[in-house]
């Protein structure tokens, strides 16, 4: 624990969106949170917002890098001495309505890099930690999406790193069990941050036409992991899915 005695959580991918909204929840839940993303000043930009009193250790870190991501959760340790929870959050959606033939080969690996390795990264780095400390465990919560379910047109990339994310969320709930570390999984569907900005202006839909989607607020899904963090490791969520409640996913396509 930290020296006020609060639990600790690391979020990747929080200087923006859905990561930021996640770590200012925590942090007013009396949660110390280490923020990483490959920018320090949003991550900087994050520490403030959370306000006077609150814990929160901005890290410069690329996921998709074995060094960094080391040194992310040696920061960790070094600083509070163990790790509750990991919201697996980094994530790139890679060049927007690129059809699949004229998808570069650097393309398809960044998006594979951050959204798949990355998480994988991060999750071995928390197990890691949540395996060895004592008390012994934690939780492991990976950010999903509608599309570990169902593709949007032109999103290959994308769409198979999120089917594989939970992948990645069975096995480490398999493989977290003798240890106390529970594993879940949140689905996220438009919500609004930079990366979806597309839909309020009108995006290709399965029929070949662009349509304007509902969002919602991503203080809503930051709500829902806050819950899914505070139960007993005796309880998982191991999927949520959040979404606007009017946007094309039930009957997608």
């Amino acid at each position: 624990m930290s020296a006020r005695g609060n639990k600790i959580a690391v979020v990747t991918g929080a200087g923006s969106g859905i990561g930021r909204s996640v770590a200012l929840a925590l942090a007013g839940a009396g949660w110390s949170v280490a923020v990483a993303g490959r920018r320090i000043q949003p991550l900087e930009e994050t520490a403030a917002a959370a306000g006077e009193g609150a814990d929160v250790l901005p890290v410069r870190a690329d996921v998709s890098d074995p060094a960094d991501v080391a040194a992310l959760f040696g920061a960790v340790r070094e600083r509070y001495g163990r790790l509750d929870l990991l919201f697996n959050n980094a994530g790139t959606f890679g060049p927007a309505g690129v059809p699949l033939e004229e998808i570069a080969y650097e393309d398809w690996r960044q998006v594979v890099d951050v959204n798949l390795t990355g998480a994988f990264l991060c999750a071995q780095g928390a197990f890691r930690v949540m395996k060895e400390q004592d008390p012994q465990g934690g939780r492991i919560i990976n950010n999903g999406s509608i599309s570990a379910h169902v593709p949007r047109p032109n999103s290959i990339a994308y769409t198979a790193t999120k089917h594989a994310m939970t992948g990645l969320t069975k096995s480490l709930s398999l493989d977290g069990r003798p240890y106390r570390i529970a594993c879940g999984q949140i689905d996220i569907g438009n919500a609004a941050t930079d990366m979806t900005a597309r839909m309020q202006t009108g995006i290709l839909q399965a029929n070949g036409q662009l349509a304007v989607e509902p969002v919602m607020d991503a203080a809503d899904v930051a709500r829902t992991v806050l819950h899914m963090a505070e139960l007993p490791l005796e309880a998982n969520v191991q999927f949520a899915t959040v979404m606007a409640t009017a946007m094309p996913y039930i009957g997608r396509g």
